[in-house]
């Protein structure tokens, strides 16, 4: 299908800007208790694309206990082949209303429709490898050494309702990387989207009805941090909170979790080391370092910000990564041939603005970049244009804190075991980059860098069979893969006595 190229020749209702989008609890789209609503604006223009109703603690309540009903009704009942046979079903489902997904994406947050568009595969690979994995839990025997005839066994068993809270950094995807592993492995959720981009996941949540999900196995409550977040972290009829974001908001939640012992897994921010030797294929890694910072506007929180280049081809390699920041062409998300596209909100915008400021303060000089875009058709949006600092020291701001904006902080080096130290000297330990044609170098990089994800001549690349997620204040626990499974799973030991 055609991609619209403006909002007004959008006409879903989700953007009419007029009717408040509701949240969905057991099965039902209900206003908020308190009646209140917030606004979702598109950070191109400005331009309001609806009111969504503000979920707080006596919505979170009523989610919940939907959430336990189900989980201990019908949905139990539910076989590993029905559970995958609905995954499949959502995956279909998906997979024909994508475009008008990704459209939302693009409105809601920013993100150009080029890369919207383009996370389908990883979209729909996800929900067919979670289908997958629903048929694939199991217990195992175990040979024990007691006397006597006692034979020994484990049971995989959800973990019970889950408390999903996601940012607005890939709405869709993350949707899926919280409710796909908890529908396969029998959990139910209560999903709390960010409040700068709730549109697709309320919008996911519709298809979800569609594909026939059991009313409260999936619920989805838009709403504030402080308000609904922190009500679901604290919630003591929740077994598991799986959280995306920052580590200050992560460090809460792990505070709030201790009223009950409710599990939590944590992918949190990063301030990623991406090194470039000489002996690297210079003109694969210019594009490939630009991109790990660039790529939806710096707002990935495993993104390759500083950029440890060694000294002999640093002035070089700087100078071609700025050249290709120029080239982006940053603008609307809807125009398909923008490929940088604006900052999600005014308090993102007024943050990393904050940054470029600061890292001319502390003697950082910009090749590239370094001011937001005001005039003309940036405007009324919150545009940063790529940006590369020179003449940086791993102890200013731009080099230690987390930007989150298309902002790279270039750094020299002079030799292996320098650069591991300096790479690993970070809060941090989320993602990493390594380009060279050394094998040796790649082998030591690998090993020595302390990071939950290493990437050799390539960035973010990305698999559901893989596990993803941080060391550090980054985070513990990991999205994707059998290691992401195993987190939304009890292990129940039988013991039985035969003789």
């Amino acid at each position: 299908m055609a991609m619209p190229q403006t909002i007004e020749a959008y006409r879903h209702p989700f953007t009419t800007g007029t009717e408040v989008k509701r949240m969905l609890i057991n099965g039902e789209w209900v206003r908020a208790a308190s009646g209140k609503t917030f606004e979702s604006r598109n950070p191109a223009t400005g331009d309001l694309l609806a009111m969504v109703a503000e979920g707080d603690k006596e919505d979170i309540d009523r989610a919940v206990a939907a959430a336990r009903r189900a989980f201990e009704g019908s949905w139990s009942k539910f076989k590993p082949f029905e559970r995958q046979a609905l995954l499949l079903k959502i995956a279909e489902i998906v997979e024909k209303n994508y475009d008008e997904l990704s459209m939302l994406d693009t409105v809601d947050m920013g993100a150009p429709v080029a890369r919207t568009r383009g996370t389908k595969q990883r979209v729909l690979g996800m929900l067919r490898w979670y289908a997958g994995m629903a048929t694939s839990i199991h217990g195992e025997t175990i040979e024990n050494s007691l006397p006597g005839e006692i034979f020994s066994y484990t049971l995989k068993e959800p973990i019970g309702v889950v408390g999903a809270i996601i940012p607005w950094n890939g709405p869709l995807g993350a949707c899926i990387w919280k409710i796909g592993p908890a529908l396969a492995t029998g959990c139910t959720v209560v999903l709390k989207p960010a409040e700068e981009a709730p549109l697709t996941p309320l919008r996911l949540g519709e298809l979800l009805m569609d594909a026939g999900v059991p009313p409260g196995v999936v619920n989805i409550v838009p709403g504030y941090g402080e308000t609904a977040g922190a009500a679901l972290a604290e919630h003591p009829g929740v077994d598991k909170v799986a959280f995306t974001g920052s580590h200050l908001t992560g460090q809460s939640i792990v505070r709030a979790s201790a009223f009950n012992l409710k599990r939590v897994s944590l992918e949190l921010g990063g301030k990623s080391p991406d090194i470039v030797f000489a002996d690297a294929d210079l003109d694969t890694a210019v594009p490939g370092a630009g991109m790990a910072v660039f790529a939806n506007s710096g707002q990935i929180c495993s993104a390759g910000t500083r950029l440890f280049v060694e000294r002999k081809v640093y002035d070089e390699f700087v100078g071609r990564v700025a050249d290709f920041g120029k080239s982006l062409k940053v603008g609307n998300g809807l125009d398909p041939d923008t490929q940088i596209g604006p900052l999600v909100s005014e308090q993102q915008y007024e943050r990393v603005t904050g940054y470029l400021s600061t890292g001319r303060q502390e003697g950082a000089r910009p090749v590239t970049g370094g001011a937001a875009l005001t005039e003309g058709v940036y405007a009324k949006g919150y545009f940063v244009p790529p940006t590369v600092f020179a003449d940086v020291n791993d102890n200013m701001r731009i080099a230690q804190e987390e930007i989150f904006g298309p902002v790279i902080s270039a750094i020299p080096f002079t030799d292996v075991e320098e650069v591991i130290t300096r790479g690993n000297a970070t809060s941090f330990g989320l993602g990493s980059g390594v380009w060279t044609r050394d094998v040796s170098k790649a082998h030591r990089l690998a090993k020595g860098l302390r990071a939950g994800s290493v990437w050799i001549n390539c960035y973010q690349a990305m698999d559901p069979a893989v596990p993803f997620g941080g060391y550090k204040m980054s985070g513990y626990g990991r999205e994707s893969g059998i290691q992401q499974m195993e987190e939304y799973l009890n292990v129940k030991a039988v013991w039985i006595k035969t003789a």
